[in-house]
């Protein structure tokens, strides 16, 4: 097998995932799909076979994409707003950071007429935000604090991929995820989360370790079936955050699942529909009720406050079209649960994942017969949260908060089979 360019399409895919910021919030903040392809049909994958993102989808698909590397980014640009109304502090505000490159790259080899090998790399993220002050509040930001508000989360995401036939049709397979991910928080001096420096504490890192397992059966030459599987990987803490985040800066990736089935219509058109659940409420910092600073519980404690997010429940579907032999149109629809409570909606002012419907579209042309290049355009409507602030006895500016998202994302992928 020729791999002597992984190596060299490795690093360029890592260098690209540390610059890229982590700024995807889509299903809570997991994207909505990985790999253009997929990204074009809603993110159904769990059933296909048609790229090298095995380590993302689903491991078995390793032993049925053969050899062939893909090599993708998006921009990826939300919009995000909090606003208050009435109490004693009215305010409203925007992030000022609305374009992301977001990088993923894949690389398989049929390595045997059983085995499959894969290398993903890939990313999740998504709590991204900067607020500045709001108009008429000189130096003092919506939460109380000095300064910008706001947090960056990026997760990147390394899955070599081993997968093996046990029969021509049925596949299963797996993948080590090898995680590395980044922090860092501003502007939050009106919870006490800060250092001698005061409005920045600085940028923490942390590692962890998971696996994602997965099963891919061909039922006919026109109905396949998948499932894959991570249980929730332990993360390392941000010990910077440890009065910030829930478990003394403990901060894991929840554990997640889809099943999913892909049917050949036609000869020339296939729909693809996925079931995907995200269960939010296995990692404390991110599920536990934001209340709890209010009852007299402080940040950082086992117990402490979250942001309150719920598990949620996932829908992908997509359809693509072999238009010609050179060319094949795709369009999807991601219809997720909204993770957010109204209880919830001052703490998540900083990562405000409120969105509920994507709508997508995409193409593959090719250019020869080991070349093609991808598209995929994804529009998120505009969703909202609306719940009470923290009351003015408390220490708060009391009234009501919304917070409110819209997404556009725009990306293309270079694959060359070889």
């Amino acid at each position: 097998m020729k791999v002597q360019h992984l190596p060299r399409l490795t690093a360029v895919a890592l260098g690209l995932a540390f610059a890229a910021s982590g700024a995807q919030a889509t299903n809570g903040y997991f994207a909505h799909g990985y790999g253009i392809k997929a990204k074009g049909m809603g993110g159904a994958a769990v059933a296909m076979t048609h790229d090298a993102f095995a380590g993302a989808n689903n491991p078995a698909a390793a032993a049925f994409a053969g050899n062939r590397w893909d090599l993708g980014v998006d921009v990826f640009s939300p919009k995000r707003s909090a606003t208050r109304v009435g109490g004693g502090a009215p305010a409203s505000v925007e992030s000022d950071k609305n374009y992301f490159l977001v990088p993923e790259f894949g690389y398989n080899i049929a390595y045997s007429d059983k085995i499959g090998l894969n290398l993903t790399v890939y990313g999740n993220g998504g709590m991204n935000t900067e607020y500045p002050t709001p108009a008429g509040f000189g130096p003092v930001n919506m939460l109380g604090g000095q300064g910008k508000l706001g947090v960056d989360l990026m997760q990147l995401i390394v899955a070599p991929t081993i997968a093996y036939k046990l029969t021509d049709r049925t596949a299963i397979g797996v993948s080590p995820l090898l995680v590395y991910q980044q922090f860092e928080a501003y502007g939050l001096q009106g919870f006490d989360i800060q250092n001698s420096a005061g409005n920045n504490i600085g940028t923490d890192n942390s590692s962890g370790f998971g696996v994602r397992v997965g099963y891919i059966n061909k039922l006919s030459d026109s109905m396949s079936i998948g499932a894959s599987y991570s249980p929730k990987v332990n993360m390392g803490r941000f010990k910077k955050y440890a009065g910030l985040f829930a478990e003394g800066g403990d901060f894991d990736i929840p554990a997640n699942y889809s099943v999913g089935a892909a049917f050949q219509a036609t000869p020339a058109v296939q729909i693809a529909l996925d079931y995907q659940r995200i269960e939010y409420s296995g990692v404390a910092s991110v599920a536990n009720p934001s209340n709890r600073l209010f009852e007299g519980i402080p940040l950082g404690s086992p117990n402490g406050s979250g942001f309150g997010w719920k598990d949620i429940n996932v829908i992908k579907l997509g359809v693509q079209w072999e238009m010609s032999p050179t060319l094949t149109l795709r369009a999807g629809f991601n219809r997720g649960d909204n993770p957010i409570r109204s209880d919830d909606v001052t703490f998540n002012i900083l990562a405000p994942g409120v969105m509920e419907q994507h709508f997508t579209l995409g193409g593959t042309m090719k250019l020869s017969k080991t070349d093609e290049v991808s598209g995929f355009f994804m529009h998120a409507k505009k969703n909202s949260v609306t719940g009470l602030a923290i009351p003015q006895e408390l220490g708060g500016p009391g009234g009501t908060e919304t917070i409110e998202m819209s997404q556009n994302s725009l990306g293309l992928q270079y694959s060359k089979k070889f």
